[in-house]
This record gives C-alpha cells, sequence and structure tokens, in this order.
C-alpha cells in the first residue's frame, strides 16, 4: 500500500512541476511563484 502512495505523490508532484513549468514568467509572478521556488510548491502541493 505504501508503494502505491509513494507513486501516486510522485504523479502528483511530476504533474505539478510541468503545469507551472508550462506557465510563463508573468503568470508565475501573478501566482507569486519564482521559476527557481516550483520544486518546493510542488512538493508542498503532494503533502
Amino acid at each position: 500500500m505504501n508503494i502505491v502512495r509513494s507513486y501516486n505523490n510522485w504523479r502528483r508532484y511530476r504533474d505539478t512541476c510541468s503545469e507551472l513549468n508550462r506557465l510563463s514568467q508573468r503568470e508565475l509572478s501573478d501566482l507569486g511563484i519564482a521559476r527557481s521556488d516550483i520544486r518546493v510548491v510542488a512538493r508542498q502541493a503532494v503533502r
């Protein structure tokens, strides 16, 4: 069961990173996210 949860969390992290990386700098700025912070924001979304 823990393996399934870990895989799902990884997929959610990866999808979040991909979606945020597709945004323009302007859109990220509107959200208050720096491009260098995308990984941190994605990790927080998984929790």
